[in-house]
């Protein structure tokens, strides 16, 4: 009787995961995943109370660190938490609508709070709700099995990475961060592991990527656009998982898994049934749903109160400096070889729109409307296989206990950004010219 009732534990609580994770369900003509729905719903019908909430998350955000005295921890913190202070009056000048031209305009602190704070603060909680269903009922434990002869060999991760990766297309990279954080705090990853997973597989979502595709007028050639971008993506995280500062990070797990180093002979039936057998092992002892689902929203909220005021301060700094400073032009000229290299037309224009893509990964895009189809398919590409940029994922990142520093993280932004502009160009040349 238990097992049984740990068998449908495993099963129907993962396929509630599966289903608000990966499913896209088609609602008032708009094709998407639940979460995204819910969203929507939220922004759609309830702004107002969506910018009060987002407000509110500003305001816990900043206030935190200064109350508990986690600022003084160390000087990242200090720097962080003051920095993160200025998007206090950085959302004051947003509502009040009254403040310097150069941030009240369209592409500033509107696009940051509207197309970022908003969204982001509501999916991470919304994400954090129904990953309870993801890891708390084995799904986790048995795609790691299924996934562990592919994953280690190919990325240096276990296979239970591979639900970060699922969760970061599907959803966003603060979904895909939130989980990530909740296994490495639980000691079921090394440090190297939880910064190869964030660094690498927590891109935007596939909702976000429709946005740059139609930005970019490449939805005619989505499909082809859309695998290449995925296969990029994992191509050049296999490769930066090789190189420093990746290559050089801790690689010991708090807690061990008891099977790994072990090699389990057999066809993949034998490996289907023994992940099953772990799945469901893992639901039968499984807490009930709901406090489980209490702890992650909560866990979700703490995280939704660093995130939010960082994409409003770092971001508006990065928009800044990439439209007033030749911080990223000077960039654009260490990317230019690379974007030559690949045959592109107007390479400098690719190479400098592209470097712009470590303040907003949306910039590219933006920059690049009047390119020829195969460097706008480049630059699409690219633009996602990146990852990191500071309006958003960066300080994501940093929200978590990953031990990744912000100068690593920029390093490893240009060998993506470098790595996946002959591939994003190669695909581009078979698909498009």
């Amino acid at each position: 009787m238990q097992k049984r009732v740990a068998t449908l534990r495993f099963l129907f609580y993962s396929l509630v995961g599966i289903v608000a994770f990966f499913v896209p369900l088609s609602i008032n003509g708009k094709s998407t995943i639940l979460m995204d729905h819910i969203v929507s719903f939220m922004t759609d019908g309830f702004l107002p109370l969506a910018h009060i909430y987002t407000v509110s998350l500003i305001v816990f955000g900043v206030a935190l660190p200064f109350i508990s005295g986690q600022w003084r921890s160390s000087r990242t913190s200090a720097w962080l938490s003051w920095l993160q202070a200025a998007a206090l009056p950085l959302a004051a000048i947003y509502f009040l609508d009254r403040g310097p031209v150069f941030l009240t305009q369209p592409g500033m602190l509107p696009f940051l709070f509207e197309k970022l704070a908003v969204p982001v603060g509501l999916i991470i909680p919304v994400g954090a709700l129904f990953l309870a269903f993801l890891t708390g009922f084995g799904l986790l434990e048995a795609a790691g099995r299924l996934m562990e002869p592919i994953m280690q060999p190919v990325w240096k991760t276990p296979g239970r990475s591979a639900i970060d990766a699922i969760a970061s297309f599907a959803g966003s990279y603060s979904v895909g961060l939130i989980l990530t954080r909740q296994v490495y705090q639980a000691g079921r990853y090394s440090a190297r592991e939880a910064a190869v997973i964030a660094t690498g597989f927590s891109t935007v979502s596939v909702t976000f990527m429709v946005i740059v595709a139609k930005t970019l007028a490449l939805t005619e050639s989505w499909n082809a656009w859309f695998w290449s971008t995925l296969l990029v993506t994992f191509a050049v995280s296999a490769i930066t998982v090789r190189l420093p500062p990746l290559s050089g990070m801790d690689n010991c797990r708090a807690r061990p898994d008891p099977d790994d180093g072990e090699t389990h002979s057999g066809a993949g039936f034998s490996l289907f049934l023994l992940a099953w057998k772990e799945g469901v092992e893992v639901a039968g002892s499984a807490r009930p749903l709901f406090p489980l689902i209490w702890e992650s929203v909560v866990d979700g909220l703490r995280m939704a109160t660093r995130v939010v005021p960082s994409i409003l301060a770092i971001g508006t700094l990065g928009l800044l400096l990439a439209k007033y400073t030749p911080v990223f032009d000077v960039l654009g000229y260490l990317l230019y070889p690379f974007a030559w290299l690949s045959q592109l037309d107007s390479p400098m224009q690719v190479s400098s729109a592209l470097a712009s893509g470590l303040a907003e990964m949306f910039l590219p895009a933006i920059q690049s409307t009047d390119l020829a189809a195969g460097a706008r398919f480049t630059v699409g590409v690219v633009s996602v296989s990146s990852i990191l940029f500071f309006s958003a994922s960066i300080p994501c990142v940093l929200a978590t206990e990953i031990p990744v520093s912000i100068w690593q993280m920029v390093v490893i932004w240009f060998q993506r950004t470098a790595l996946s502009i002959p591939l994003a160009a190669g695909l581009a040349h078979f698909f498009v010219n």
